[in-house]
């Protein structure tokens, strides 16, 4: 509870720093509060297992792990955000006050017990994205987005909030240790058909939520048009914090069900990792190619869903945690690439082996480990979730997933071969030192964890 309490407290401060135009402190405030944060969260690590709040909030282990990821995640964007939000706008400060807002959401997502402050956190989170979508005020292509991300967030909270509805007027309560009771009980007595309606709809929203197939529309169109600092967070923390949720609703509560909802996830998995997969092929945009493979990464998250069971949190987390880390390099790599070319192309990477020799490492470790390529983390990440899988006897759908996974090696590996095999004439790229540290210690953590993955691989 502490970490949501100061990261609110932090963005006031933030938007009050920005009136009385202490410009150059922001950055810098705004990581401390953020340091400070992730300690108030890790602190909580082992202390709390009964809800708080009359049963609301929950800052459990569970909690505690994807708020901290989530932290970490907004701390390495925010740390290359200086001149990208600079280049927008001299009014800096609303933009990590909104930034700061939305992590605050996400926290309630993570952490919630009552699905009223489920819906509470996503509202809280998908407001203030739907403004961060849209900051480039005078760019079409920023617009287009923040009025896309808008209309199908609303219809997707629909379907969420009258799911919420439907489950309690079957169950008469919010709280998910109640309607986890009504799912026992109802397994020997009945469950009324408006929990089955009320648990699918639920399904839909949080597939369109995370951007899981067929609900996925939304999002390479958004992601392509909002900048690409914005993109980054929505692509890895606001990600996370979906799934996490997504999780945590169907572990303790619906597991019992698993025969009623297991087909509809399996259709959903296949259509996820077939569209992410096979469309990325086809993208020439290096930013579009990511939002699509993101797409496609959510059909191997949804393994854990599948495979449910005591396994599936690690099994999340640790892929959770290695997807951000890689795709974070990516795009502050894509963010320097695109300030010197004007251009978010692959061949817009010819020669940067040659020029950055540092850039195009730490690109090329980024791109193996969303690949799965042995000794970085994706590979581990992997590895657990088609481990789970396998455990359920789903060999069929592991081997789709393998197929998928070859496919996404192929595209991730364009960008290498641009970088390395396509000579061009370019200047040296000039990296600031922020950027050089974020890169450089997410290539580290990345090789660290394809090589030492006990080191957060048994948490739970």
């Amino acid at each position: 509870m502490n970490a949501i309490i100061t990261l609110s407290i932090l963005a006031l401060v933030v938007l009050y720093l920005g009136l009385f135009k202490a410009s150059k402190a922001l950055l810098p405030v705004t990581l401390i509060g953020l340091l400070v944060a992730l300690g108030f969260s890790v602190a909580e690590w082992n202390q709390n297992t009964a809800p708080i709040f009359s049963g609301m909030m929950l800052f459990d282990n569970f909690a505690v792990a994807f708020s901290s990821i989530c932290i970490i995640s907004t701390f390495l964007i925010l740390a290359i955000s200086k001149q990208s939000f600079e280049r927008i706008s001299e009014h800096v400060a609303e933009y990590y006050a909104v930034i700061l807002f939305a992590l605050a959401g996400i926290l309630v997502m993570l952490s919630y017990h009552n699905l009223s402050m489920l819906f509470i956190g996503i509202e809280i989170m998908s407001v203030s994205l739907y403004i961060l979508a849209g900051i480039k005020k005078k760019d079409v292509a920023s617009n287009e987005a923040a009025l896309k991300y808008f209309l199908m967030g609303a219809f997707s909270t629909g379907f969420l909030l009258f799911g919420i509805a439907l489950v309690y007027g079957a169950t008469g309560s919010f709280d998910l240790a109640a309607i986890r009771d009504y799912v026992i009980a109802g397994a020997k007595t009945g469950i009324d058909p408006l929990f089955y309606t009320g648990l699918l709809l639920m399904l839909v929203g949080l597939s369109f939520k995370i951007g899981a197939a067929p609900f996925h529309f939304w999002s390479p169109d958004v992601y392509e048009g909002s900048p690409a600092l914005i993109t980054a967070f929505m692509s890895t923390v606001a990600k996370t914090a979906g799934f996490a949720a997504f999780l945590r609703l169907f572990q303790f509560c619906f597991a019992p069900l698993h025969d009623f909802w297991m087909p509809a996830i399996l259709v959903i998995t296949v259509l996820t990792l077939l569209v992410g997969n096979i469309t990325a092929l086809y993208q020439h945009s290096f930013k579009r190619m990511l939002a699509y493979s993101g797409i496609s990464h959510v059909g191997y998250l949804l393994f854990a869903i599948i495979a449910l069971g005591a396994s599936s949190v690690n099994s999340v987390f640790v892929y959770a945690t290695a997807y951000s880390i890689a795709t974070i390099i990516a795009f502050a790599v894509l963010i320097l690439i695109k300030r010197q070319t004007n251009s978010e192309e692959f061949d817009a990477f010819n020669g940067l082996g040659k020029s950055n020799p540092f850039l195009a490492f730490a690109l090329t470790v980024a791109m193996l480990s969303l690949g799965g390529i042995p000794l970085t983390a994706g590979f581990i990440g992997k590895f657990m979730m088609f481990t789970n899988a396998l455990g359920e006897y789903r060999i069929w759908l592991v081997i789709l997933a393998v197929l998928n996974a070859v496919v996404g090696i192929f595209y991730y590996l364009r960008v290498v071969v641009a970088m390395y095999f396509k000579p061009s004439e370019r200047q040296i790229i000039a990296v600031s030192a922020n950027f050089n540290w974020v890169i450089g210690i997410s290539a580290i953590i990345t090789i660290l964890l394809g090589i030492y993955p006990n080191l957060v691989a048994n948490l739970f």
